[in-house]
């Protein structure tokens, strides 16, 4: 296991570089990071139209800078990632709507597929 794939599995959280660093909840799911936003979830402006975001991963013991890099920005399509959906609604803490999570989602926000390019040194 990759130092990015370790990182993004023991942290719920990251931060993407946008229009100023943004903290985002996330999981990880076959070898790509996946996080929702807009409908309501957290406001990631600019992410899903951009094609590259530097990420940063931090320690979850000390919160220092773990690894940072670039990832490919691809927003899926929901009903064909039904699986990373399932993944990320798993981790979605104190939805009120938690039943009903991943219809509100198709309907009002977007999934964001984040591939690692490479760790930068």
């Amino acid at each position: 296991m990759g130092v990015i794939e370790e990182g993004a599995k023991k942290s719920s959280v990251l931060w993407l570089s946008l229009d100023r660093p943004r903290l985002a909840w996330h999981t990880w799911h076959d070898g790509a990071i996946y996080l929702v936003t807009g409908g309501g979830e957290q406001s990631l402006p600019g992410l899903a139209e951009t094609d590259q975001v530097q990420v940063t991963l931090r320690s979850k013991d000390n919160g220092g800078q773990l690894v940072a890099f670039d990832a490919s920005v691809e927003v899926v399509n929901q009903a064909e990632a039904a699986e990373a959906v399932a993944a990320l609604a798993k981790e979605r803490l104190n939805a009120a709507d938690g039943a009903r999570l991943a219809e509100r989602w198709a309907t009002r926000s977007q999934v964001v597929r984040l591939t690692p390019r490479e760790a930068a040194p």
